[in-house]
């Protein structure tokens, strides 16, 4: 199967059915702004959300998503399903707090939701829903791939099953960001990313070659905080809350002023505004061995490629539009002034 280039989709943005979507996060800051674009978008029906190690342990992710979702006023309305807590061949070694802050959300504070998590591991949901409903599912992964990746070990035929899979990570042309080769997702368990790799899914990885050019700014939260009306002021303070840190760590490690990259947002916002990025399809693996350059994207460029896997990359974005997309779903009536 070739993977779906999302610059092809036949999503009708003129009259939209909302695209029905599961995103398996490891719930830390901007996978908590993708989360609330994803409930409040018009575009998606957000079906339920897996949780996986990574930007925090796999508890922290849970507990941190059921209070978002609560945040959203979708408290009950969105299943969520815990995963994997550690990689496919690797020991987790533990959250980076000097990125999303020891509670993940940049020391942010959330009241407690009265929703549990399922029964059901993420990993034997997926298998069961690809099954139950196949050709209809979009899932987006932003953070490790472990989930999906058990789900295709248990049951292979999913791959075809599935609408489409994108992944937030990865660098196809550019450096990475955990090492001088890789990516912190694809680093943080090469093995399964090589799993979806290999499986023939319907795959587009969004890494960092466009989301290193889609920036948020300090100025763009003050501007969700004014469009989004008095219903609107939680959400926006809990941005500002969140946000802090996560602008001080790319001021300090990528000289950004003020501003940082909307890693997880962007990989929502392409699965429903695919004309906002442009890929292209190249035969890829993934690096597994050596620890500096495990998890490292080695794409064929070569006149005669022969080497690897066909997956589609984000390669260029159209970030202002982008921004745009992200902000509109804030808006409301009443605008403060």
């Amino acid at each position: 199967m070739n993977p779906m280039n999302l610059s092809e989709s036949n999503f009708n943005r003129t009259h939209p059915r909302p695209l029905p979507m599961i995103i398996d996060a490891d719930t830390g800051i901007d996978d908590a702004l993708a989360i609330l674009y994803a409930v409040k978008s018009p575009l998606i029906s957000l079906e339920a959300i897996g949780t996986c190690f990574g930007n925090i342990g796999v508890e922290q992710a849970t507990d941190n998503t059921l209070r978002l979702l609560k945040l959203a006023g979708a408290e009950g309305r969105v299943p969520v399903y815990a995963g994997a807590d550690k990689a496919l061949a690797r020991e987790f070694p533990g959250a980076k707090s000097d990125v999303h802050g020891e509670n993940g959300i940049g020391g942010a504070v959330l009241p407690p939701s009265s929703q549990q998590a399922e029964a059901e591991h993420a990993a034997d949901y997926y298998v069961r829903i690809a099954n139950e409903r196949p050709g209809e599912l979009t899932l987006v992964l932003t953070g490790r791939m472990t989930n999906l990746a058990l789900a295709l070990q248990k049951d292979p035929g999913i791959a075809s099953k599935l609408r489409s899979v994108v992944v937030m990570g990865g660098a196809a042309l550019v450096p990475g960001n955990i090492t001088p080769a890789a990516e912190a997702n694809f680093w943080g368990d090469p093995e399964a990313a090589q799993v979806l790799f290999a499986a023939g899914l319907p795959l587009t990885v969004v890494g960092l070659d466009v989301t290193l050019q889609t920036l948020l700014t300090r100025d763009d939260l003050d501007r969700l905080e004014r469009q989004g009306g008095e219903e609107g002021l939680p959400v926006a303070r809990f941005l500002h809350d969140c946000f802090g840190i996560y602008f001080d760590f790319y001021g300090r490690v990528n000289d950004f002023k003020d501003s940082c990259p909307l890693h997880d947002p962007l990989a929502v916002i392409a699965a429903v505004r695919p004309e906002l990025v442009t890929s292209r399809t190249l035969l890829a693996s993934i690096a597994c061995g050596d620890p500096l350059t495990a998890g490292m994207v080695v794409t064929d460029r070569r006149v005669k490629p022969s080497v690897g896997h066909p997956v589609s990359f984000a390669l260029e974005v159209d970030a202002p539009a982008v921004v745009e997309e992200l902000l509109s779903v804030f808006k409301a009536s009443d605008p403060v002034q």
